[in-house]
């Protein structure tokens, strides 16, 4: 991954972290590694907790970001979040997709899907 798309990555994922927080979500942690792959942000809403994958394309002119999330990605999903889930011990939970569409320096659209996978 060329350090563009790493820093496009990094933007995309602390809009979606505060468009969360501005929502109400209480941010546990972010860019956890687990043995199955990545989450990029762990949220908590009540008593669920909400694992979101978050894609971010600075022009959705041709494509969404939210097309990204191919089966094959929402099967590692899956495996994170039960992982993650088995290890903290969490019974309530579910995987979220934001797309933001954007580039740092404008406004970006962030566009929520709850329970994507």
């Amino acid at each position: 991954m060329t350090k563009y798309r790493k820093e496009i990555g990094a933007w995309g994922e602390g809009i979606a972290t505060d468009w969360l927080a501005e929502r109400g979500y209480q941010i546990v942690a972010r860019n956890v590694r687990t043995p199955y792959g990545e989450i990029d942000v762990v949220a908590q809403q009540g008593d669920v907790t909400i694992f979101v994958e978050v894609k971010t394309l600075t022009s959705s002119e041709n494509f969404f970001p939210e097309a990204n999330v191919t089966p094959k990605k929402q099967q590692r999903m899956i495996s994170v979040a039960q992982f993650y889930a088995g290890e903290h011990k969490i019974d309530h939970w579910r995987i979220d997709v934001i797309s933001v569409e954007g580039k740092p320096g404008t406004k970006p659209i962030v566009t929520h899907f709850e329970n994507a996978v």
